[in-house]
């Protein structure tokens, strides 16, 4: 943990270099933040800064700039004594144009991508599960001696899902058949959406005495259709990346660009985020893929029924103006959820 006044000089450093993306030496520290201290002591803490990790020298100046290592502790230390403040302006504004869209889940999302995108000039990203066309045909529940019971889920579209429930519990085939056509009675036409919304134990009083049963086997269903639904990731905004000095080198941008149009990819670092509610963010290299080694990703999740089901998102260098963007994005995912939940009653 850096002292009270290394974290003022770096939050100085990284504070200016969102500002004007120009690396910055002691000099011009002292003059345009009041740190209260002479300029030889803020060079040393630079210096000692640059050896820790958390500054890094360019080739055209003998100013720094922040390294991925000090935007982390910007996000993860600084924002906590900093906590970003609700815009009332910039609430109003959100909640105003995205109150005008259809209530169709996909026509939000999508549009909720073109939105953020317009709003804060920054590539958006927007992922949401196609539930509302997936239904479940039939579930079937078989005994497997020595290694509990096969869940077999097939759907409406053909595809079929098997998953093994492991439990010592002692189920016949007549009481598993007895429970499978229970389940077929409680989905039938409802929609993968509806059937997650009240998978619960208390959804199944008729059969309450299998409770025991029950409890794993309700969450191996959860699973199974949570992995079952399809995915769909909008993205806006892509040219937004060509305003920024850090890719004025053609190649670079063009390399961004070609990485964020491979929806598969892209689906596969929100994917690998956190799913709980709040901000996930993902700086620099610790981005797995070398075209968004310079790039973070901000992603904020937006919820169905007290249910998170997808994610929102802005893609930006390094220097994103982190503070600025977490709250847009608590606001966005917040109004996105409430339309949802208006749309679904």
């Amino acid at each position: 943990m850096l002292d009270e006044r290394k974290q003022k000089v770096l939050y100085a450093i990284i504070k200016s270099y969102i500002e004007s993306a120009e690396p910055i030496g002691s000099r011009t520290l002292t003059k345009k933040y009041q740190l209260g201290v002479s300029s030889a002591t803020i060079r040393n803490e630079m210096s000692d800064l640059e050896d820790l990790g958390y500054l890094m020298k360019t080739h055209s100046s003998s100013g720094r700039i922040p390294s991925d290592k000090a935007y982390r502790l910007y996000v993860d230390e600084l924002l906590k004594i900093e906590t970003p403040l609700v815009d009332q302006k910039e609430n109003e504004e959100i909640k105003e144009v995205l109150s005008n869209e259809s209530w169709d889940m996909d026509e939000i999302i999508q549009n909720s991508a073109k939105i953020l995108s317009a709003l804060t000039k920054y590539t958006s990203i927007a992922a949401t599960p196609k539930l509302k066309n997936s239904r479940i045909k039939n579930i079937q529940l078989i005994e497997i001696y020595s290694m509990g019971v096969l869940v077999v889920i097939v759907c409406n579209n053909g595809i079929i899902k098997n998953s093994i429930y492991r439990c010592d519990l002692d189920i016949t085939q007549d009481e598993l058949n007895i429970i499978s056509n229970y389940f077929n009675k409680v989905f039938k036409d409802r929609t993968m959406d509806e059937i997650l919304n009240i998978l619960s134990l208390e959804q199944f009083k008729e059969i309450y005495k299998y409770r025991d049963f029950l409890k794993g086997l309700v969450d191996v269903i959860q699973n199974s259709i949570e992995e079952l639904v399809e995915i769909e990731l909008y993205s806006e905004g892509l040219m937004n990346i060509l305003n920024f000095p850090e890719f004025k080198d053609v190649e670079k941008a063009k390399s961004f660009i070609s990485f964020i149009e491979d929806k598969d990819l892209l689906l596969n670092i929100i994917q690998n985020t956190s799913m709980s509610k709040g901000i996930d963010i993902i700086i620099g290299q610790e981005n797995v893929y070398s075209p968004l080694k310079d790039i973070s990703i901000i992603t904020a999740t937006y919820t169905l029924s007290g249910r998170t089901i997808g994610k929102v998102g802005l893609i930006g260098p390094t220097r994103m103006d982190y503070l600025n963007l977490i709250r847009t994005l608590q606001i966005f995912s917040s109004h996105v959820s409430n339309i949802l939940d208006l749309g679904d009653k």
